[in-house]
Order: C-alpha cells, then sequence, then structure tokens
C-alpha cells in the first residue's frame, strides 16, 4: 500500500473482522511488524476502516522512529 503522504511504499497487511455492531481491524507494517488496531461501526466501508488504521499504523511508526514516516 503506498500513503499519499509518503514517497516510500509500504506494505500493510489487514484483517477485518466483524464482532457484533463493530469492525475491529489490525493493521501490521509488513517491514517492522508493529501492529494497530482499530475499531469501528460494522456498516462502515472498508476503504475508511483500512484509511483509519493506515494513519494510526503511520503515528505509531513516527513515535517508534523517532521522526515521520
Amino acid at each position: 500500500m503506498v500513503d499519499d503522504a509518503s514517497t516510500v511504499p509500504r506494505e500493510v497487511y489487514f484483517e477485518i473482522t466483524l464482532v457484533g455492531a463493530h469492525a475491529k481491524v489490525p493493521a501490521i507494517d509488513g517491514a517492522s511488524g508493529i501492529e494497530v488496531m482499530v475499531l469501528g461501526p460494522a456498516h462502515a466501508a472498508e476503504t475508511e476502516l483500512k484509511r483509519l488504521a493506515v494513519a494510526k499504523l503511520r503515528a505509531r511508526l513516527a513515535r517508534h522512529s523517532g521522526g515521520s514516516v
């Protein structure tokens, strides 16, 4: 997956699981193995859930590396 804000492509793995009225979306950075998870409404668009997960993953990677990713 290539993020619009970055020129460096990063591979991100997703697994969307529906739990009742919620969707659980882990996002894992393929290079570092760092994982974050977001919860959203089960009826939300998959693209929006993934966008939210990628934004959270980018923030976590930036904190982990001490700079921007």
